[in-house]
């Protein structure tokens, strides 16, 4: 008997054996069509990101140290670069660019709390959250036309101050002000993507954090910060970084139809620069530079951004 059980487990074995080194080829073919297949997937992505975006840039780099008008194709080294350094509109677009970082964490800010408002469902929750998202189907040429009756020095918001016992305010024509004008406007038509992309993370939150703050007897400024801010850390990374490439790549319209660049140049953003000297100058090679620096901007203020919102996130 035991010779016979044994021999039948031995028979199991070698059978398993067998079916394993049958089998294992196919899962290891199997594992490998497995690792592939998001890359056969993406690299259709990859290819036309590569050749829409990544090869043009290259061109534009190397462009901008060739020269313009009659050093036309001839390389000239750092001169561009140089001749930006020295133009005094060209760091008013720089100082400019200083202010949007400043100015970015109250641009993160409003849809942030706004979309707060909206997940604690505030009494009409429901309208505003369309009332909020209209702006930003509105075409920026469309905002920037409004606001110029809205802000004009004899418009109605200054007619609005004058029954206050508050001085006219010359919104578009002070160079100290316009520049706030400007980035003001901006924000009020361009928040609402990032309020809904606030209302996407909210989503994913996990509401007894807020359950368990609430009976802790947490005031709505703790809970926010404490528990909103934490769990929300990727999305606040995410609309931190979007937010600041809108505010430096799509404000042309705004400024060009508002204050075209004044007063003084003092709204001159990089945008609007290298379409001076593209469009008007006829300098392409300038406004390769610029365009050059502007996305190197982008990439520092990016990653400086990123760094810093995970330090925080690490400390918290």
């Amino acid at each position: 008997m035991a010779a016979q059980s044994l021999s039948a487990v031995d028979v199991a074995v070698a059978a398993s054996t067998a079916e394993a080194a049958v089998t294992s080829p196919r899962r290891r073919r199997g594992s490998r069509a497995e690792r592939l297949a998001p890359l056969v997937l993406l690299a259709p992505a990859v290819l036309i990101l590569a050749g829409l975006r990544l090869w043009p840039l290259v061109l534009g780099i190397n462009f901008s140290f060739t020269g313009d008008g009659t050093r036309d194709g001839t390389v000239v080294g750092l001169d561009n670069y140089l001749t930006l350094l020295g133009d005094p509109l060209f760091r008013t677009a720089l100082r400019n660019v200083g202010l949007l970082v400043l100015l970015l964490p109250v641009a993160v800010a409003i849809p942030g709390l706004l979309a707060t408002f909206i997940y604690l469902k505030v009494p009409g929750h429901r309208l505003y959250r369309g009332v909020y998202f209209f702006p930003a189907v509105l075409s920026p040429v469309i905002v920037g036309a409004i606001f110029n009756l809205l802000l004009a020095f004899d418009g109605p918001l200054n007619a609005l101050l004058g029954g206050l016992g508050i001085g006219p305010v010359d919104w578009l024509g002070d160079p100290d002000v316009a520049i706030f004008a400007v980035v003001g406007v901006h924000v009020w038509a361009t928040f609402g993507m990032a309020l809904v992309v606030f209302l996407a993370g909210f989503a994913t939150l996990d509401s007894s954090l807020l359950d368990a703050a609430k009976v802790d007897g947490a005031s709505l400024p703790q809970t926010i910060w404490h528990v909103i801010v934490p769990s929300l850390s990727r999305t606040i990374q995410f609309v931190f970084v979007t937010t600041m490439i809108g505010m430096l790549t799509s404000m042309f319209g705004l400024v060009y139809v508002m204050t075209s660049g004044g007063p003084e140049g003092s709204t001159y953003l990089p945008e609007y620069y290298v379409w001076i000297q593209q469009g008007q100058m006829s300098q392409p090679a300038l406004a390769s530079a610029a365009s050059t620096a502007l996305f190197l901007i982008m990439l520092v203020v990016g990653l400086a951004q990123i760094g810093i919102l995970r330090r925080a996130g690490k400390e918290d």
